[in-house]
């Protein structure tokens, strides 16, 4: 199967942003109506969504779940839900509104027990770990703090605990076209094996990096600004999708 194409909708204010290396001074505001971003990534006859919650982010609280709510209700779009989820209450909002899928950073660096019982309560194809890196050891709260863990053992551990699919982004290629971390995915493929899914996340600009990840067999990848800034375009993603 080739590397899925997951467009990225970050939500802070309710509003449709980027940011450059998670920096929240950096956010550029792309549409002021969500719904409208997703409906437009539906047509193209793209299947799977991942939607952050910066705001949650950054409050350590899902925020944002009336937007979750909406674009739900509205599209047949598959969504995959982050940003502040941090509870059992934060993830009961997320799954009631909408979530197929979940993905949890910050808490699986700071409660990994409360993690790794819901990889067993949810079941680990409806929770996705988010390892997000920066110069190989991962970042918590909205990137805005840098932990002592290495990336590798970091994901290694929640393999171990069942773990099926991993969302990597390595921070400092986020939000800066300038091509994604086909060194740091290709180690960790080799290193942890292949029955798991990897999903690239940070740099993409073209579809010659997608073919790229697609070469080096990552499952899926996060598409974000290359999206609003049309150095990937849609017809580029229309004929993916087809061909």
């Amino acid at each position: 199967m080739k590397t899925r194409i997951i467009p990225a909708i970050d939500i802070l204010s309710g509003k449709c942003v980027r940011l450059t290396k998670g920096a929240y001074e950096t956010a550029k505001i792309y549409d002021n109506q969500p719904l409208d971003v997703a409906l437009r990534f539906q047509d193209l006859g793209v299947t799977h969504l991942h939607l952050v919650d910066l705001d949650g982010a950054r409050e350590k609280k899902v925020v944002n779940h009336k937007v979750l709510e909406l674009l739900a209700s509205r599209t047949d779009l598959r969504i995959d839900f982050g940003g502040g989820i941090q509870s059992d209450i934060d993830i009961q909002i997320a799954f009631n509104s909408g979530a197929e899928k979940v993905t949890g950073g910050s808490v699986a660096v700071k409660n990994p027990q409360l993690f790794e019982r819901w990889i067993d309560e949810y079941s680990p194809d409806r929770i996705i770990l988010g390892a997000d890196s920066n110069n190989g050891y991962i970042s918590v709260s909205g990137w805005q703090e840098q932990s002592t863990l290495a990336i590798e053992p970091f994901i290694k551990h929640f393999l171990d605990k069942k773990i099926t699919t991993v969302i990597a982004t390595d921070i400092a290629k986020d939000g800066m076209l300038q091509g994604p971390s086909i060194e740091l995915y290709k180690q960790l493929l080799s290193a942890l094996g292949a029955d798991w899914s990897l999903i690239a996340s940070g740099g993409v600009r073209s579809l010659s990096d997608i073919e790229q990840l697609n070469e080096i067999g990552c499952y899926g990848a996060i598409v974000g600004k290359a999206l609003y800034e049309h150095t990937l375009s849609l017809e580029d993603i229309r004929n993916y999708h087809i061909s």
